[in-house]
C-alpha cells in the first residue's frame, strides 16, 4: 500500500510540474493565405507560390514574411491579423 501511494505521489508531482512548465509554441487559430494556397491552423513557415507575395492573416497571431525561401534571410513585413498585404520581394512566411 505504501509503494502505492508513493507512485501516486511521484504521478501528481510530475503532472503539477508538466502543467506549471510554459508550453511550446501553439499553432495560430484561423486561416494563412499565401499567395493561392490556404493553411488552417497554421504554423512554421510557408512558401509563395506567386510572385509579388501575396499574404491574408485571418488568423489571431502576427506572420512574419522574409525576403528568401524557408523563412530565411531577414524579416522584411510583418502581416497583422486581418490584415492583406503584397510583398514585392516576400518569398516565404513564418507564423507561429
Amino acid at each position: 500500500m505504501r509503494r502505492i501511494s508513493k507512485a501516486l505521489g511521484a504521478v501528481a508531482m510530475a503532472a503539477a510540474v508538466a502543467v506549471a512548465m510554459p508550453g511550446s509554441a501553439q499553432a495560430a487559430t484561423g486561416q494563412l493565405r499565401v499567395g493561392f494556397k490556404t493553411y488552417n491552423n497554421p504554423s512554421g513557415c510557408y512558401q509563395s507560390d506567386i510572385w509579388p507575395l501575396i499574404v491574408e492573416n485571418l488568423t489571431d497571431k502576427p506572420a512574419d514574411v522574409h525576403d528568401r525561401p524557408g523563412c530565411e534571410g531577414p524579416v522584411i513585413g510583418v502581416v497583422n491579423p486581418g490584415e492583406t498585404k503584397t510583398f514585392e520581394f516576400g518569398a516565404s512566411v513564418r507564423i507561429a
